[in-house]
This record gives C-alpha cells, sequence and structure tokens, in this order.
C-alpha cells in the first residue's frame, strides 16, 4: 500500500496505483497462476499419454516378434547354446563382462545362422517402428541375471553382444518374470548406462509352455523429456500471448465500466467542495453526469445526486433553524435578565437595617429557571422571606414562577400571616392551572424587633437553623402539602425564635440533590458540613461556601437543577 495519500502522488505514481493498472497486474497474476496449474496438468496428461503410448508401441512390437518367433527352433537353438556358454564360464570370467576380450570371445555367435536369421527378424520390426532397441535375451535364475542374445543397436556406447549380461535387482526380476505376453507389462528403471528407460516385452516359449527367451523393446525416456519441453515452451509463449491480450481487454473494459464513471464522480465531488468554498450553492455538479453503466456504479452517481440535493436542502433548513435557535437564544438571554432583575440583587438589601443581614443567590439549570428566592419589608418591622422551587424546568417553569412570586408577594403585602398567605395563593393558583403544575415554598415573616419568626412550609426542603453560640442544623418544619397540587387546601405555620446572632438557611432540592459523575447525591449532610466550615461568616460567604462544596462534588457533571439559596444574619434590635 502506498504510504502517500493520493493528492501527495505524483501522475506517474497515481497511474501506478490506479484501478486499471490493479486490474491489469491483477489479470496478468491471476492467468499466470491459472496458467501455471494448466501447465501442471496439461504436462501430467501429455507425459501420461505419451509414456503409454511408447509403452503400447514397445510392446506391440515384442508381441509380434515373439509370434514370428515361436516356432522357429533358432531361439530355442541360441538360447540353450549361450546358456551353456554361460554357465561354463567362472565367476571371474563372467565378471570380465563388456570388456573387449570378453566380448572377443564370443563374436562367433553373430555369425552363426540362428543368429543371423532372430537379427533379421527384429531387425524387419524394428525399421517399421520408432522404437530405440529391439533385443532377444533370457534369464538365469541361478545368477539371477539377463544374459542378452541378440541386439539390433548398433551405437558402440549403448549395444549390447551375446554373452553380455545384467545382474537384476529383485524388482526387475520378479518384473520380468511376471510377463506374460498377455497384457502390457513393462518396466521403468534409472539405468547408469543408458539412463531413465521404459522396457516391454513378451516371452517366447517353447512346446513345453517353458519360457526359453524374452524380446524386450525399450524406449528412452529423454524423448518424452524433449517432448515436454517443446510442450511447455509452445504453452508458455500461447499463454503470455493469450493473458495480455485477456488483460489489455479487462483493463479496457474496467476503465469504461468502472475507472472513468468513478473519476467522473471525483471530478464532480471536487467541483462540488470548490463551489461551496466559494459560496455557489446553486451549481448541480452529480446531476449532471450521465453514468449509464447499469451496475452499482450508476446508483453511486444518482445516490450521489440526491444528496447533493438533500444537502442543499438541508443547508437551507438549518439556515433557517439557525436563525431561529439565534433569536430564541436571544429571547431567552433577555428572559435571563428579566428574571435576574426580578428577584432582589442589589446587596447590602436593606442598608438603613442594622438587624439583620441577608444574601441570596439562584443558578438556573437552563436559560431561565423554576427556583425563586424574594424577601422584602411588609412594613418597618417586619420582613418577609420565601423561597420556593416550581416543578419542571426552562421557559414554562420560569412563567409560571414569576406568577407565583406575583401572587405570593401580592397576598404578603395585605397583612396576611404566612399559613393566610399560602392558602390563598394555591386557591389563586388552583382556579387556573390547566398544565397542572406546582410549586413548593417556604415563607416567613421576622419580626425584627423580637426575632420572632412565624413560617409556613408548603411541601419545601427543611430550613437550616443556627442559633447564637450553636451549629447549623435541620429545622424539621412540618410540611404542608405544594401550592397548585389541589384546591381548598388549608395550610399551618409555626413559629421559632432567633436570638441576636442566630443565622437561617434557606434553599431548594437543587443543593442536596447535586449529583455527580457516579450518581451519588450531595446530601443535606455534606451541605451542614460545608455550612458548618466557617460559623462566623457573612452570609454571602456561608452561600459561596456551600457552592464551593457543591462544585468540589460534582466536579464536571452537568447541573442537573436549579440551585437557590439565602442565608439571613439575625443581630437583633438596635440598642
Amino acid at each position: 500500500m502506498p504510504k502517500k495519500s493520493i493528492r501527495e502522488m505524483s501522475k506517474l505514481e497515481k497511474q501506478h496505483y490506479s484501478l486499471a493498472s490493479k486490474t491489469f497486474r491483477s489479470t496478468i497474476i491471476g492467468a499466470i497462476v491459472l496458467g501455471v496449474a494448466a501447465l501442471i496438468i496439461g504436462l501430467g496428461a501429455y507425459t501420461y499419454a505419451l509414456v503409454h503410448q511408447y509403452i503400447t508401441e514397445a510392446y506391440n512390437i515384442s508381441k509380434s516378434a515373439c509370434e514370428i518367433l515361436k516356432d522357429n527352433d533358432n531361439v530355442e537353438k541360441l538360447t540353450n547354446s549361450i546358456m551353456a556358454d554361460f554357465r561354463a564360464m567362472t565367476d571371474a570370467e563372467r565378471e570380465q563382462v563388456y570388456t573387449p576380450e570378453y566380448r572377443e570371445r564370443f563374436s562367433h555367435y553373430t555369425k552363426r545362422e540362428d543368429f543371423k536369421e532372430i537379427h533379421k527378424v527384429l531387425e524387419s520390426l524394428g525399421n517399421a517402428v520408432d522404437i530405440e532397441d529391439i533385443y532377444l535375451a533370457t534369464y538365469d535364475p541361478e545368477h539371477s541375471a539377463l544374459i542378452y542374445m541378440v541386439d539390433l543397436d548398433e551405437d558402440p556406447e549403448t549395444c549390447v553382444m551375446p554373452l553380455d549380461w545384467d545382474l537384476l535387482g529383485e524388482r526387475e526380476r520378479d518384473k520380468l518374470l511376471s510377463f506374460t505376453g498377455e497384457k502390457e507389462d513393462y518396466i521403468i528403471e534409472n539405468v547408469k548406462k543408458y539412463g531413465w528407460l521404459c522396457s516391454s516385452g513378451a516371452p517366447i516359449k517353447n512346446d513345453k509352455g517353458e519360457v526359453v527367451a524374452y524380446v524386450l523393446s525399450e524406449i528412452y525416456l529423454k524423448n518424452v523429456a524433449n517432448g515436454m519441453k517443446t510442450f511447455s515452451l509452445i504453452f508458455f509463449i500461447s499463454m503470455i500471448i493469450l493473458v495480455n491480450i485477456v488483460a489489455i481487454i479487462m483493463t479496457r473494459r474496467m476503465k469504461k465500466t468502472l475507472v472513468n464513471p468513478i473519476n467522473e464522480i471525483a471530478q464532480a465531488a471536487e467541483s462540488y467542495v470548490e463551489d461551496r468554498r466559494k459560496g455557489n450553492k446553486d451549481a448541480d455538479h452529480f446531476s449532471r453526469l450521465n453514468i449509464r453503466t447499469g451496475d452499482e456504479v450508476e446508483n453511486l452517481s444518482l445516490v450521489m445526486a440526491d444528496m447533493e440535493r438533500d444537502i442543499k436542502d438541508f443547508e437551507e433548513n438549518l439556515t433557517k433553524i439557525t436563525a431561529e435557535k439565534q433569536r430564541i437564544s436571544t429571547e431567552l438571554s433577555v428572559a435571563t435578565r428579566i428574571q435576574a432583575n426580578m428577584l432582589p440583587s442589589i446587596y447590602p438589601a436593606f442598608p438603613e437595617k442594622t438587624e439583620f443581614d441577608i444574601y441570596a443567590s439562584m443558578d438556573p439549570a437552563k436559560e431561565v429557571g423554576g427556583d425563586f428566592y424574594d424577601f422584602f419589608l411588609i412594613d418597618s418591622d417586619h420582613l418577609c422571606m420565601v423561597i420556593a422551587d416550581v416543578s419542571g424546568k426552562g421557559v414554562p417553569a420560569a412563567l409560571f414562577m414569576m406568577a407565583s412570586r406575583i401572587i405570593l408577594a401580592n397576598n404578603a403585602k395585605m397583612g396576611k400571616s404566612p399559613s393566610q398567605i399560602l392558602t390563598d395563593t394555591n386557591a389563586a393558583i388552583c382556579s387556573n392551572n390547566r398544565e397542572d403544575m406546582f410549586v413548593t415554598v417556604w415563607l416567613g415573616i421576622l419580626d425584627l424587633s423580637t426575632g420572632k419568626l412565624v413560617a409556613s412550609n408548603a411541601g419545601h426542603e427543611y430550613p437550616a437553623l443556627m442559633q447564637a453560640d450553636g451549629k447549623f442544623e435541620l429545622y424539621k418544619d412540618k410540611h404542608g402539602f405544594v401550592i397548585g397540587g389541589m384546591d381548598g387546601v388549608r395550610y399551618k405555620e409555626y413559629e421559632m425564635q432567633l436570638k441576636p446572632g442566630a443565622k437561617l438557611f434557606l434553599y431548594t432540592d437543587g443543593v442536596p440533590e447535586a449529583t455527580d459523575a457516579n450518581d451519588e447525591l450531595f446530601g443535606t449532610d455534606r451541605m451542614l458540613e460545608a455550612l458548618n466550615s466557617d460559623l462566623g461568616a457573612k452570609p454571602e460567604d456561608i452561600l459561596k461556601n456551600v457552592r464551593a462544596a457543591v462544585d468540589g462534588f460534582v466536579k464536571d457533571a452537568e447541573q442537573f437543577d436549579d440551585l437557590t439559596m439565602l442565608c439571613i444574619d439575625y443581630k437583633g434590635p438596635e440598642v
């Protein structure tokens, strides 16, 4: 695989790695593999057929010679004479076989009439066929020797003379003795003197059915090897020519049906990208292609054309959606500021009042939230404090929050008790609450001169109270039902006495239910630990301590709920 990308390649490299070049090379390689396999199979079949042809020819000539010589007394006469001389020799004399002296000793056999007559018969048959040698031999079981009698071969290097002999191995002996003349018997062996040769023959029997001699025909397998070389050369040249023709045809067809269409699609894609960079979105690049291959490539061009149209439509819709989203984001930003401005946010809130110090904060989970806090003076001696949590989040909760805050504030400024404020607020909300939303509320009215706090709880979190010289603990007050949950609910109130130096911490469930990445809650225990970390801190610092503890707990986890807190430090009346 190339290390460069297609865009980094030169023109020559692109040609080398192109589909057309790969197709040509793959065709060549595939054809060569198939050609070699065909050559091996063809050579095997060719060799088998040629060898079998030679064996058949050798057998037929041997069989024909046997048929002519079987009634000729000269064969048995010559055999008996040669066997007598062979057995009369000593072992030392036999070892001189193939020497000039040995052959001179028995050269008289070639002048005998019986030898000449047999030689003439074999010669007439040998001239009729293309075969290396035909000879007459007999077998001596005592010495396991094949004794030659008459040979047509005239080559001094390879011919045998009467009484020349060779020692037969066990395999050659058994094969020779199995020659019956009724089937194509043969022996293939590697003879040092002649190389690889194939011998086939048939026996000549006397009147008693005894084997007198064997007519053997020999084929040098080097002729088969030469034929294989010629066949391989012709096959190889033919294969090279055919492979190149097929590769060129397939490459041209591949370029026409695959490479060129793909290049057209690639060029259209490049033009598409270039036009998009220039801001031209009206041009049709893939629709102009006229690819008619009738296969997946044509389908690809059609899919790309559909994709181009879909992208164009998508971009138009995305532009509209982005503009709309920007408009909504702008409006939400305004809503966030409006919501923040509705809540007390200027500190110190009452510079002229020395009886208390108060501080509050709200951090919505979305652009706008459903939590809210409020505090205001009903008269010069009574401070109303509210903290609430609307069901749900986002814009609906924010709208419900603003309506609830206004109703609560209006009822409180009419001089009603906390329980009556919640009762009347619930009645007003339930009278027109088609979305079935609700709000949890803690509302308290503090008498600044005495420190008496009258409060009512509509399903909200327990407040945390710290008396002077003490520490923050949950004040488990009695809860009423949530505002907006059921019409006709009447709320109860309770009193607590704040001594100078006491602090009251109010919060929504976004504080104890803050969740980390492992879905573990922050909890009220960690909240109280943060509150008690600095008992002398001002309300503003107390809220910062709690927020820092929450942030350190949740870390990178997303804020799930609005987080709202309020803290008042009661210092007592002026002395």
